[in-house]
């Protein structure tokens, strides 16, 4: 049976072989996949519009109000018996933040550990820690600022609990994934010499994640900040509880003085954290 001679490839001066590019069967699928993706993401945009009475000429015509609004607003009122409760309350926003932060750390920590899969010591125990950090995430700060008023009543404290609860919920979730990633050759080795679960935590997986740790604490601390501004607009103390007294009694330029302390004190906090940093890396 005779057989036509194959055709030899095309080869380049320096004898290797060229082959054509074979043919990627999985690109017009891509393609199609992407039509989708965008035509159902303009679906849902349409329904987001329409759901939340998103109507750009209501804010036009609305123009002549906030004209007047910053019209009272301007001047900023800055005497100084207002820039000094701006400043008592500023400080107060600042420790409420403080608080709910440094104060949150042992129940994260204690929630990331055992919520990680590296690190938890049962599958139940890995479930249940998940589930609470799921519940303290889920629940905003300002639900639980609401609640602990009725329990304590109003002021700072409120606030604090507030962000102690929520950021567990975060901060927990963030560094036991921060845990789970983390290189298990020191572990294994610790593992190998017989060391215990609790000897492995603490000489290998949390300082082989300090500095992850570190960065997502000043981060928290950071929002946690802005986060007591708007908890004091629930009367749980702090500039917040200021700024929602001054709108109510339609005394604007005494809340424009409060936002420009808010945007100082935002400012300093971030150029603190900042600094933090640099000197951590």
């Amino acid at each position: 049976m005779n057989r036509s001679p194959r055709t030899p490839a095309p080869s380049t001066p320096g004898g290797i072989e060229r082959r054509p590019v074979p043919p990627n069967p999985r690109a017009p699928w891509r393609a199609g996949s992407w039509s989708v993706i965008v035509i159902v993401l303009v679906i849902l945009h349409l329904l987001a519009f329409q759901a939340t009475d998103f109507r750009p000429e209501a804010l036009a015509s609305g123009a002549q109000g906030m004209a007047k609004f910053l019209g009272e607003a301007f001047p900023p009122n800055l005497s100084p018996a207002v820039i000094g409760a701006g400043i008592s309350g500023a400080l107060t926003t600042l420790w409420i933040g403080l608080l709910g932060t440094t104060l949150s750390i042992p129940f994260a920590l204690l929630l990331a550990v055992l919520g990680a899969r590296t690190t938890s010591p049962h599958p139940v125990v890995y479930q249940v820690s998940r589930a609470i950090l799921s519940f303290f995430r889920a629940v905003p700060d300002i639900v639980f600022a609401l609640i602990f008023v009725t329990a304590v009543g109003l002021g700072p404290f409120a606030g604090v609990l507030a962000l102690i609860c929520h950021n567990t919920g975060v901060m927990g979730k963030l560094w036991s994934e921060a845990m789970e990633d983390v290189d298990p050759g020191p572990e294994q080795a610790l593992r190998t010499a017989g060391a215990g679960r609790f000897q492995i935590v603490a000489n290998a997986t949390v300082p082989g994640v300090m500095p992850q740790l570190t960065g997502l604490l000043l981060y928290r601390f950071d929002v946690n900040v802005r986060s007591s501004l708007v908890l004091g607009l629930v009367g749980a103390g702090g500039i917040g509880l200021l700024i929602n007294k001054s709108i109510k009694t339609f005394q604007f330029d005494t809340m424009l003085t409060y936002l420009i302390i808010v945007l100082v004190l935002i400012i300093l906090v971030d150029l603190a954290s900042a600094w933090i940093r640099r000197r951590l890396a």
